[in-house]
């Protein structure tokens, strides 16, 4: 096999076609013809003398050979993207290139503000913030389609490093005019006497309240429940008895942007949530990403 073809279109091409999980798919992301993404397959099938995908009807899977071959061109591909950004880094990081996976909680107000504020001391670093499903960030990260993940804690990944694991208790937030809202600390026997505005069964935040509740026998009432934190909180800092949740890390520049306080829960279920920043193992990141989690992981602890 000439190891030339390694180097070419070709691979893009079929690298999206992975990510893609089509032929269709992969040329509306190239912004190509579906058929230049399958001539390039095809030749790349035919340079390497086996086939690389399982064809199924609702799109393409790699198979063994497929996935090995993905693995390298997604190494060769972080380790040119490393390299450059080295150089760059030798002229004092003026350039950069940040691709970042995170989960909703995040996206919204906490990472675009960290963001703004790293692009003070370096301005020539762009970034790409794409938020995602909790469970989700990991894979991004093993695929090669971000540097630096931010989510959840959940079970252990293969693959990844921790960068950092920071508490991220869940706080309960309502209007200043809230009976409550001179409160220091509640318990959730005192928050259920009003009526909340909730994220939807599958959310974190719900899963954590539901089994507290279900511990303590507690029944609540909803007045609202959103897919959108934001549009609970929004509805918090309106309906004068209303109260919402938002994890701590979440909330911090809401707070200074709305009439809302956020108070500290006593329930164990409340406070046991965590962040973590996370990326590849074993790969050394570009320096324009090796500074952005340093940057970030200092001002999380600095709070």
């Amino acid at each position: 096999m000439a190891s030339h073809i390694l180097q070419e279109t070709a691979v893009r091409y079929f690298l999206e076609v992975v990510r893609a999980g089509s032929v269709k798919d992969a040329a509306l992301r190239l912004n190509v013809a579906p058929s230049a993404v399958s001539r390039q397959v095809a030749r790349l099938e035919r340079e390497m003398d086996t086939l690389l995908f399982e064809r199924q009807a609702r799109g393409m899977v790699p198979n063994a050979a497929g996935e090995l071959l993905a693995a390298h061109a997604k190494r060769v591909q972080q380790d040119n993207e490393r390299v450059l950004s080295d150089i760059s880094a030798l002229r004092g990081l003026r350039k950069g290139f940040v691709r970042v996976a995170s989960a909703a909680g995040f996206a919204y107000d906490l990472l675009p503000t960290l963001i703004a504020r790293f692009g003070e001391t370096y301005e020539g670093i762009r970034f790409h913030l794409e938020m995602c499903a909790q469970g989700d960030v990991p894979g991004r990260i093993r695929d090669g389609e971000a540097d630096i993940g931010i989510t959840l804690s959940g079970l252990p990944e293969p693959g990844i490093k921790l960068e950092l694991r920071h508490p991220c208790p869940v706080l309960a937030v309502m209007s200043r005019r809230h009976p409550l809202a001179a409160q220091r600390q509640l318990s959730l026997s005192q928050v259920v006497a009003y009526p909340l505005a909730l994220p939807t069964p599958v959310s974190s935040i719900r899963q954590l309240l539901d089994t507290s509740c279900s511990r303590q026998g507690l029944q609540y009432a909803t007045a609202i429940t959103s897919n959108h934190a934001d549009s609970l909180v929004s509805y918090a800092a309106t309906a004068p008895e209303a109260i919402a949740f938002y994890g701590e890390l979440s909330v911090r520049t809401r707070l200074q942007s709305l009439d809302l306080v956020a108070i500290a829960l006593r329930d164990r279920e409340m406070n046991e949530r965590y962040l973590e920043v996370q990326t590849l193992a074993g790969r050394a990141l570009p320096a324009a990403g090796k500074a952005f989690v340093q940057f970030l992981t200092e001002h999380i602890k600095a709070g």
